[in-house]
């Protein structure tokens, strides 16, 4: 585990969920821009995440953030054009992007458009650049949990889990479109924040899982298990629907 440890946080519902999760993003923008002069956020696919795009650019909390000095990232896409329905940057684009006045050159997205192999050399030699050539530190990156514990487009029993000197790889999906590229759990695992947002019964036995194997420390199977940042926090929200199984102690708000 990280030297700040870990966090549950259990919340009514989904829409409260958004408003909470949007809440840490903007104190985290707040500390980056003021310590570093820029705010690196990396955004998530799936439905939950969505809820939170939409309200980061309703006004007040439009304004909170300097878009002017963020960067967007994205944990991971699959490989389809920018229009692609399954398209992460599509959905992020049309919920948030599109509203909020980034600079160019501050979105970095994955080009799924791409043969897999070659979008992953690119999206990991643009991460690094937007780094001065060293390795990532993000000050948030959002994820999720799959229904069998993968998170990002890492998955169970993949040779990314092993994968310790790239910012990014080409991965491979069990469902369409197959084709992904993928953070790995070192440049996640840098970063100064991670975030799961966990929403819905469907998640509460992925979260037990994940939340269980997580006691195995460097012995954990699941990938989101496996997200343990070296010198940052990480924290679980999670709505009650989702959070049955975990421990009282976990589930305080």
């Amino acid at each position: 585990m990280g030297k700040r440890g870990e966090l549950f946080h259990v919340v009514t519902g989904a829409q409260a969920l958004a408003h909470e999760a949007a809440d840490r993003i903007e104190a985290a923008a707040l500390e980056a821009t003021r310590l570093r002069d820029r705010f690196t956020l990396v955004l998530a696919g799936g439905a939950t995440p969505r809820a939170l795009y939409r309200i980061l650019d309703v006004k007040p909390r439009w304004g909170r953030i300097d878009w002017s000095r963020t960067e967007v990232f994205f944990s991971d896409e699959r490989c389809v054009g920018p229009d692609d329905p399954a398209s992460n940057y599509r959905m992020a684009h049309r919920a948030l992007l599109r509203r909020v006045p980034i600079r160019d050159g501050n979105l970095h997205r994955i080009y799924g458009e791409l043969p897999p192999e070659e979008a992953a050399d690119r999206y990991d030699a643009e991460v690094r650049a937007a780094f001065g050539g060293a390795f990532p530190t993000f000050d948030l990156v959002l994820l999720g949990i799959g229904p069998d514990g993968h998170t990002a487009s890492i998955f169970p029993a993949s040779p990314t889990l092993k994968v310790t000197d790239r910012v990014a790889v080409a991965a491979t999906a069990l469902t369409e479109p197959k084709a992904r590229v993928t953070l790995t759990l070192p440049a996640i695992n840098a970063a100064r924040q991670v975030v799961f947002l966990v929403s819905g019964k469907h998640k509460e036995h992925a979260l037990s899982w994940v939340v269980e194997d997580r006691e195995r420390g460097e012995n954990a199977r699941l990938p989101a298990s496996c997200v343990a940042p070296k010198d940052g926090l990480l924290v679980f929200m999670v709505d009650r629907a989702a959070a049955p199984y975990l421990s009282p102690r976990k589930r305080q708000p």
